[in-house]
């Protein structure tokens, strides 16, 4: 049963073992109206293998502008939407931001349910301090790139990146040149999959690693913070 008065529900999804889907997600995603999806044929593999059967709309980076204030006056006529990316928590490094701020905008309700997203268990796994950290996404890829590192390189918190596979060796080795070869971290790949693996050391040591090991999967990149003794 869908709570009554909320418009817009943001549902986190499995990233990697599907097991770990919520039994109130799987409830929300049988009743609401409409699901949006970031890729309608990732999302609706999963929802085939949950036996959900709903309407589902592609919502994503490319249309998000141009759909937004449609979606926003279905919802006010009435309408139920459940929002999903292809894997974890809507808005996290995925869309989701401009719907949520528009639909509040509009005097709406949204709620988002507790659930699956990388860069929790990446960080408890990685082993370094995780009383204070701080979130930076995906670097960007050419434009500002060393500016964000730059900035970064008096934090003492714990940072937590987002990285592709083709681009996580000049991240370890910038990061490396920026805050020094000897600064703790960990990459955590393919986390709750078969193959999960969490490759803890220091930055050079990391470089050196995987040099002769496979890059595959999604990968979570967990830095320590500078020293403040240092």
């Amino acid at each position: 049963m869908i709570d009554q008065g909320i418009n817009l529900f943001l549902v986190p999804t499995p990233i990697g073992n599907l097991k770990d889907i919520t039994l109130r997600a799987i409830e929300i995603l049988k009743s609401a109206d409409v699901i949006l999806a970031e890729d309608t044929r990732t999302s609706g593999s999963l929802l085939k293998h949950l036996e959900i059967s709903r309407p589902l709309q592609s919502y994503h980076i490319f249309n998000e502008h141009k759909t937004v204030q449609r979606l926003v006056d279905r919802m006010k006529a009435g309408e139920v939407f459940a929002l999903i990316s292809d894997a974890g928590t809507p808005a996290i490094s995925d869309p989701g931001f401009l719907l949520i701020r528009e639909v509040l905008a509009a005097g709406l309700d949204v709620q988002c349910l507790p659930g699956a997203t990388a860069l929790i268990p990446a960080l408890i796994n990685s082993g370094l301090p995780n009383d204070r950290f701080v979130f930076e996404g995906f670097l960007p890829h050419k434009k500002g790139r060393k500016t964000r590192i730059d900035n970064l390189m008096e934090e003492v918190r714990t940072m937590v990146f987002y990285e592709s596979p083709h681009r996580l060796m000049k991240t370890l080795e910038q990061l490396s040149e920026a805050f020094g070869p000897d600064r703790q971290a960990c990459v955590s790949r393919e986390l709750t999959k078969l193959h999960e693996e969490n490759a803890r050391g220091t930055l050079a040591e990391l470089v050196e690693y995987y040099k002769t090991n496979p890059l595959k999967g999604e990968i979570v990149l967990t830095v320590a913070g500078k020293n403040p003794k240092a």
